[in-house]
């Protein structure tokens, strides 16, 4: 069983402003240590829908939510699928969302996943392991061309040309299979002035290759329009990223919401009568205190808009 430490837990808590009776959605259920204690904020009449594509996060999370009430319902899907999946239970509009986006610590931290640079292991990066598409077939089949444009898209990463060149070189002898031999493709590409940088030469396209195989951050955009639209008057939707690709999506849709008009480009669901105000202009971060008990929260920024 893994461990989970939520990232900004009493900052998302208090500005989702929970109704007992409400209806709340964990969009990134993970280790549910933020959907724990929104389900012990609901009385019987109040109900909690998670969403997740890890079966195996579901599994446990499912095991500590069943401790607490029987007021949840967990939702094997991704969540660009929220209105459709909601609709099967009836549910329409909700008081509140909540979104911990991009991998959980579990992922990252089990080597088998193929997730991290730091563990030798078989490319993968899949959260949904039931889906076909993996790291593999991105690395070993994607044309150069596309390639590059992921690296420099997704992982902002300025070599990504001669990355993707010596991948497609380097795929041409023998196959790409493991995250080790894709870290030393990297090194081979980059200029001994980078290798000696302080961070993780592979980082950034790690976080490219994750994000491609995953579909972030089109379902990203995709998840917060349908969320706002669902929401109910004075209802709450509170995203949490890790990375500015991330936050960028999601300061400009709330931009965008907040200032929305009928032919509003990329929110053609919402009309001009659903108006929204930003809930803090700033993004909210963690405190000191909490970087120094978990070193994940230390670029993680919330940021929430209420319906009006």
């Amino acid at each position: 069983m893994f461990n989970h430490i939520p990232v900004l837990l009493n900052e998302c808590l208090s500005n989702l402003n929970i109704k007992p009776n409400g209806i709340y959605v964990d969009a990134c259920l993970g280790g549910a240590g933020h959907s724990k204690e929104i389900l012990k904020r609901l009385n019987s009449k109040g109900m909690l829908y998670c969403f997740d594509k890890d079966l195996e996060a579901i599994k446990i999370a499912n095991e500590r939510l069943s401790t607490i009430s029987q007021n949840y319902q967990i939702i094997h899907a991704d969540f660009k699928n929220l209105k459709e999946e909601l609709k099967k239970f009836g549910v329409e509009k909700i008081d509140g969302i909540l979104f911990d986006i991009g991998v959980s610590s579990y992922q990252f931290d089990t080597p088998s996943r193929g997730f991290s640079y730091k563990y030798d292991a078989r490319l993968d990066m899949r959260m949904d392991q039931t889906q076909k598409l993996s790291a593999y077939e991105v690395i070993n089949t994607y044309k150069e061309e596309k390639l590059a444009q992921i690296l420099k898209d997704y992982g902002e990463e300025k070599y990504a040309k001669a990355i993707s060149a010596k991948i497609v070189k380097s795929r041409r002898i023998s196959p790409i299979e493991t995250t080790f031999q894709l870290v030393d493709i990297i090194k081979s590409a980059l200029p001994n002035k980078v290798l000696k940088e302080k961070g993780h030469p592979a980082k950034q396209v790690f976080q490219a290759i994750r994000i491609e195989v995953n579909g972030e951050l089109t379902a990203l955009s995709s998840a917060i329009e349908q969320a706002l639209e669902m929401l109910n008057h004075n209802g709450r939707c509170a995203i949490i990223t890790f990375q500015s690709l991330e936050d960028r999506i999601v300061k400009k849709l709330f931009s965008k919401a907040c200032s929305v008009n009928d032919n509003v480009k990329g929110l053609a669901s919402l009309t001009s009568e659903q108006s929204f105000k930003l809930v803090n202009r700033k993004p909210i971060i963690s405190s000191n205190e909490e970087i120094l008990a978990n070193n994940r929260a230390h670029s993680a920024k919330l940021r929430i808009i209420e319906k009006l």
